[in-house]
């Protein structure tokens, strides 16, 4: 019954997965396993306070550090973000440290605006697991609530180098290099990234912005075609593309943007 639970829940089959992981709980009410199929299954339907109970059964029991950084989780979604954030505090000065308690408990300061406290958090971590690249990702994040995208781009160009085919990381380290004016650079991450996901409209008009601005036009506006082919959603996405940029053009309607878009040049 548990591998069946577990199976419905990696099918997104959440509903199942509560039922079964809910009969084996009724049976042995600190099984672990159970506990966490049940908690992640009632976490994904947004009934994080149902989710509280058999956690804390099981984390009573002491331990399980994966189990208490469920429960943080579970505090922080029912609205108890002190006691959340004093769960997960507990859970991160165990030995050996857990790293998903570093980034729950990071997200969750990150979230209530204490990013000094998270960045704080995430560096005691790296501190214990040296080149977690998740944490490393996170941090980074962080850092660009602050503004600072220097240290960010340092996490996340030592990251990428770490894991070039990691897509989240080379798309946080693209929009930096965008953001700081390094356009060829960041054309070049936007490349990578396309190489992964060819379809991903997003990235192939932040490339056309790239290209513009490096006084590439003809280059940036076939990109600009491409990304608005996906769809009309693209429209008001390609013509701010069109409009901001130093090498761009301007229109006085949307629909003169995308009939200069939807003409195929030679």
């Amino acid at each position: 019954m548990l591998e069946r639970a577990s199976l419905a829940l990696r099918m997104g089959r959440f509903a199942e997965a509560e039922q079964l992981a809910g009969e084996v709980l009724r049976a042995s009410r600190t099984d672990a396993a159970a506990a966490e199929i049940l908690a992640r299954a009632l976490l994904v339907q947004n009934r994080a306070a149902e989710a509280i109970a058999p956690l804390e059964k099981v984390a009573r029991r002491g331990g399980d550090a994966g189990i208490e950084t469920l429960l943080g989780a579970a505090l922080a979604g029912a609205g108890r973000h002190a006691e959340a954030v004093e769960q997960l505090r507990q859970t991160v000065a165990r030995r050996p440290p857990f790293i998903p308690a570093f980034k729950e408990l990071a997200g969750q300061l990150g979230a209530a605006g204490r990013v000094e406290e998270a960045i704080a958090v995430l560096e005691s971590g790296l501190a214990l697991a040296p080149g977690g690249l998740d944490l490393e990702l996170d941090l980074a994040w962080m850092h660009l609530l602050r503004n600072a995208r220097g240290p960010a781009r340092v996490i996340l160009s030592r990251a990428s180098q770490a894991a070039p085919g990691r897509p989240d990381i080379l798309a946080a380290l693209a929009r930096i290099l965008l953001f700081d004016g390094d356009y060829a650079a960041a054309a070049d991450a936007f490349r990578q990234l396309l190489r992964l996901h060819p379809d991903d409209a997003m990235t192939r008009a932040d490339l056309a912005t790239c290209l513009l601005e490096m006084g590439e036009r003809d280059a940036g506006e076939a990109e600009l075609r491409k990304a608005l082919s996906s769809g009309p959603q693209m429209l008001g996405r390609t013509t701010i593309a069109l409009a901001n940029s130093s090498h761009g053009r301007f229109f006085f309607r949307p629909s003169a943007v995308a009939k200069f878009l939807q003409h195929d040049k030679a």
